[in-house]
């Protein structure tokens, strides 16, 4: 049997097959090009299970092995496709400059990278690391590999292919970052050390631009604990060892694009109501923001367009939507500028809330800065309209709008309230009806103020006018009353 391939001694010494059964493989082989192991499971003298065990066990491929007989070169040289005299050549090389064997053997011209991909899967599936393919239900997720190792990223390919996703590797990590935007991958996966570009920084500038809700996993056989914090600083949603099984990295990929799943959710909730700074707050410290209520102190602002109905009276409905559209439009610019929460729209009007859910010390400041803004804002919109109005040759003037607002500060109750079946975070209490009853009272181009945001106020960075304390509708007292000025 002296002529019998390495891998068909290797069955004969384990008992497994006999020597006969040996020869009709190997004439089999002979004809349709087999491997000797897949032409004994094409005559079924052995399992694939059989074959892969016994093979692992042959060489030790269930225990740690040490870096002078790496479990992929005993694989290589069972595939027959290198010989020991190549392997121990690549050993030696190895161990002088401390590169990948699969590496050196490829650059020896050894063998090829195919070969050592295949090889590095047996060697999965022998760990037993990967099961049948299991594609997801909703499609498969498209993860980028970036590592400067080709063969370490064709082996996470292989691996997470085989487990149902999508990948797609780049080897530099600068057309990886200008790909992401056209790519949009579920999640990307980069190895920590590389040259140019290192993981960290990677994940860094992928955190500060557009892609920044994208989450990165790092991949890295260096475990050493000051890079792992390094890399989590950068923005890493998790750190994974290269030495981890298959499942493991798939286990960690679903937990991570879940969790980062959850804060997308809460970022979309909130960009409907709050500016893209606001929101970054919340999920910086999304421990610190309460939505199932909490009692704070915030600055109410209600804001109310004045003449509408006589301009809803005197135009058809789709022009009075547009116009309304764009007047809404432009007092919702001014809350997000000045980092308020748009509460809700109120036919003609808004209610906007500074200080919930987060919360900043010049809260009261901002709400009448945004004030300020919105009465700018309709003075542009009256001087556009005018302009309009005689571009189209019209007689007269247009019919002004103009705008009254309420703003008033105080403890109220924050939260999501609502049913089961639609709630909204929003704020109750009596500091808002105070606001809004402000809001009624002030006249076209008014803002006026309630008492503790007036006490909030620095009485250098806004002037008020005392007014007489009014009463107000559940109030028994007359309430003190003044105009930003």
């Amino acid at each position: 049997m002296s002529a019998s391939p390495l891998f068909g001694d290797l069955l004969l010494k384990l008992g497994i097959v006999t020597p006969v059964q040996v020869q009709e493989a190997l004439a089999l082989q002979a004809l349709t090009g087999q491997r000797v192991g897949e032409a004994l499971i094409s005559l079924g003298y052995v399992t694939r299970e059989q074959i892969q065990d016994a093979l692992g066990e042959a060489l030790g491929l269930h225990h740690e092995k040490g870096p002078s007989q790496p479990a992929l070169g005993e694989l290589l040289v069972g595939l027959k496709y290198v010989t020991l005299a190549q392997l121990e050549e690549a050993l030696a090389r190895q161990r002088r400059d401390g590169r990948k064997l699969g590496e050196i053997l490829v650059e020896q011209g050894h063998c090829t990278y195919k070969q050592i991909y295949e090889a590095l899967g047996l060697q999965n599936r022998i760990a037993g690391r990967q099961e049948n393919p299991r594609p997801f239900i909703d499609g498969r997720r498209r993860v980028v590999v970036v590592d400067d190792s080709p063969l370490a990223c064709a082996f996470v390919q292989e691996g997470l292919v085989a487990l149902g996703y999508e990948v797609l590797c780049f080897q530099d990590p600068f057309e990886a970052l200008e790909g992401m935007s056209r790519l949009q991958p579920a999640i990307v996966l980069s190895d920590l050390e590389m040259p140019g570009l290192d993981g960290v920084e990677l994940c860094r500038r992928l955190k500060e631009g557009p892609t920044r809700g994208l989450p990165v996993i790092i991949l890295t056989a260096n475990d050493r604990e000051a890079e792992r914090v390094r890399g989590l600083r950068a923005g890493a949603d998790d750190y994974v060892n290269k030495s981890a099984s298959m499942d493991e990295l798939a286990a960690r990929i679903e937990s991570v694009v879940r969790r980062t799943g959850e804060t997308e959710r809460m970022r979309k909730l909130f960009a409907r109501y709050t500016s893209a700074a606001v929101v970054d707050e919340i999920l910086k410290s999304a421990d610190a923001v309460v939505l199932t209520g909490e009692k704070r102190e915030v600055t109410v602002l209600f804001a109310d367009i004045r003449n509408f109905t006589g301009l809803a009276e005197s135009l058809p409905p789709e022009q009075v939507v547009g116009v309304l559209n764009q007047v809404l439009g432009r007092l919702s610019d001014a809350v997000l500028t000045c980092g308020g929460t748009l509460d809700k729209f109120l036919g003609d009007g808004l209610m906007a809330v500074f200080g919930a859910p987060v919360a900043r010390t010049d809260d009261a400041l901002r709400a009448l800065q945004c004030a300020k803004m919105m009465m700018d804002a309709m003075t542009d919109l009256r001087v556009e309209a005018e302009a309009e109005w005689a571009a189209n040759g019209r007689e007269g003037h247009p019919l002004v709008l103009e705008l009254g607002v309420g703003i008033n500060s105080g403890v109220v109750v924050a939260g999501n309230i609502g049913s089961t079946v639609r709630s909204e975070y929003t704020c109750i209490g009596d500091a808002v009806n105070v606001a809004a009853r402000l809001c009624a009272l002030a006249g076209p181009g008014e803002i006026l103020v309630g008492e503790r945001t007036r006490e909030l106020v620095d009485a250098n960075e806004t002037a008020f006018e005392d007014l007489p304390p009014v009463r107000l509708k559940g109030k028994q007292q007359p309430v003190p009353l003044f105009r930003a000025l």
